[in-house]
């Protein structure tokens, strides 16, 4: 997720490294604050892979982004990778520069995946291959986590939901 964010906050403009790490620790928040150990060594994979070039500006490294880095973007936008849509701090990362792609169906699209993720039977707790809801529960703090992620997928779904018709009815609009 570190490339994707290099990759979309490049999209929106040339960013000496500092700033890009912090605009990415402000997205990642707490949970993976971003080293100059991991920027740095992603960022020349990026430019080694054609994605991004590095010019000085006198006092620090610039980095910009080429038109292969661009069209990198809008394809790891347009077909994330499975954990991208079924992790929730992956998937708002993504969430993030979904903007980018140009096509309301492709924007749709993803988050058609992430609202089938959610559709799918699934608990943090299994009994004999099933999944336990909240109610089945005996433990009360582990009653409370799938409470909680019951109530936070809830919310998911219903704003997932209205943004795909949104989507769904600019694609309609536009034909």
């Amino acid at each position: 997720m570190l490339e994707l964010s290099i990759l979309g906050f490049l999209f929106e403009r040339s960013m000496h490294a500092y700033e890009l790490r912090q605009r990415i620790s402000g997205l990642s928040g707490h949970i993976r604050p971003v080293s100059d150990g991991a920027l740095y060594p992603a960022l020349n994979r990026l430019r080694a892979a054609g994605l991004l070039t590095k010019d000085d500006d006198g006092a620090r490294q610039v980095y910009t982004l080429t038109d292969a880095g661009r069209a990198e973007l809008l394809r790891r936008l347009r077909n994330p990778a499975q954990v991208e849509i079924t992790d929730r701090n992956n998937f708002f990362i993504l969430l993030a520069f979904l903007r980018f792609l140009p096509d309301p169906a492709d924007q749709a699209a993803v988050l058609r995946r992430r609202l089938a993720f959610y559709e799918e039977p699934a608990s943090y707790f299994y009994e004999q291959g099933r999944p336990l809801k909240a109610a089945e529960m005996p433990d009360r703090f582990r009653r409370g986590m799938l409470t909680l992620a019951a109530a936070t997928a809830n919310a998911d779904k219903e704003w997932l939901r209205a943004e795909i018709a949104d989507l769904e009815q600019q694609v309609s609009d536009a034909r």
